[in-house]
């Protein structure tokens, strides 16, 4: 079969279109997949640049098929799983493999998703939406009346962050790099969106709150933004940083939460949060419920083959995309 494989880690040149691949072997408490689609994320580019090349939380090593996210229809059931039949249309996230025609999938990452959502919608809104759910829900739990600041609010993650924070009816304030994708975070529904004027974000945030600072940051820059989140914040209030596009601090001392105000500061992560087959379902049930009923809108920027992945690689390298990019991998795409 066709796969997109990693035998080193770098650059985009590493990634391999290989043609002999074999097709895997459904495994016990595995489904095997006929993959549709597959969803190109960061953590795809960290994979490929060894960034989980010691990770407990992603144990993904060397050799290795690329894709952590995909949809498609099971083809195979594997023993002690009683859940999932033949035919079903799935999707899933945090496990690799879907850069490929056929997948050997953790039943417990899969979840089942409605004729009405298509495979490249599943494709884009498995990983994405599940985090912004979890972050909305279980780490943040906003409700009616809270006050959140969203930083790269355009990015993939960031539109489904403010989307579902409206729709609860929190007050959602918003960062982008440029003008431009400050307006694209408007459209999605922030209340405010400024550019980061190298922290100047914080001036403007504090106007809006009456001072007080927001109960909430969602924060996945890093080093870039997250001094500055802490005195965008409220007493008291919550930093969630769940990325580092910018990179890491490294050299962080937690007197500093408390000199900002009491902060808390929390670095989760996805796989913590989709332990076990129903909170994976659950999650997807309520992503797709949004965006069935319109109030979730999930951007796809552009579809692809896996002849092209290459190309996208770079292009997410240079920052180029605001959408979500996804893969056809059983025919061109539309």
């Amino acid at each position: 079969m066709k796969a997109i494989t990693l035998q080193t880690y770098g650059g985009p040149e590493v990634a391999q279109l290989r043609h002999d691949v074999p097709k895997p072997q459904v495994t016990p408490g595995h489904v095997l997949v006929k993959v549709a689609c597959a969803g190109i994320n960061f953590m795809d580019i960290h994979t490929r640049q060894g960034k989980y090349a010691h990770s407990v939380t992603y144990p993904v090593r060397l050799p290795c098929t690329l894709g952590m996210e995909g949809a498609g229809v099971v083809v195979e059931v594997g023993a002690g799983v009683s859940h999932l039949n033949v035919g079903d249309r799935v999707a899933w996230c945090i496990a690799w493999g879907a850069y490929a025609e056929y997948a050997n999938v953790p039943a417990e990452k899969v979840a089942q998703i409605p004729n009405a959502i298509g495979f490249d919608q599943a494709a884009a809104a498995m990983f994405q939406g599940c985090t912004a759910h979890y972050l909305i829900d279980d780490v943040a739990r906003l409700h009616a009346g809270s006050t959140c600041l969203v930083h790269a609010a355009s990015g993939s993650i960031g539109q489904l962050l403010v989307q579902m924070a409206r729709r609860l009816g929190a007050t959602v304030l918003t960062t982008g790099s440029t003008p431009e994708k400050c307006a694209i975070a408007l459209q999605r529904g922030a209340h405010q969106a400024w550019t980061y004027d190298e922290g100047g974000f914080v001036d403007r945030v504090l106007e809006a709150t009456g001072g007080q600072g927001v109960d909430v940051v969602f924060d996945s820059l890093g080093k870039a933004t997250l001094r500055d989140s802490f005195r965008a914040c409220r007493t008291r209030g919550l930093i969630v940083n769940y990325g580092n596009v910018s990179g890491s601090i490294t050299d962080l001392d937690p007197i500093e939460l408390g000199e900002a105000g009491s902060l808390c500061l929390t670095r989760p992560r996805l796989a913590d949060h989709m332990a076990d087959g129903p909170t994976v379902q659950r999650r997807a049930n309520a992503v797709f419920a949004a965006m069935l009923e319109g109030s979730l809108t999930v951007e796809i920027e552009g579809h692809y083959t896996l002849e092209t992945v290459k190309q996208v690689h770079e292009r997410i390298e240079a920052r180029q995309q605001i959408g979500k990019a996804v893969l056809w991998v059983d025919r061109e795409p539309v």
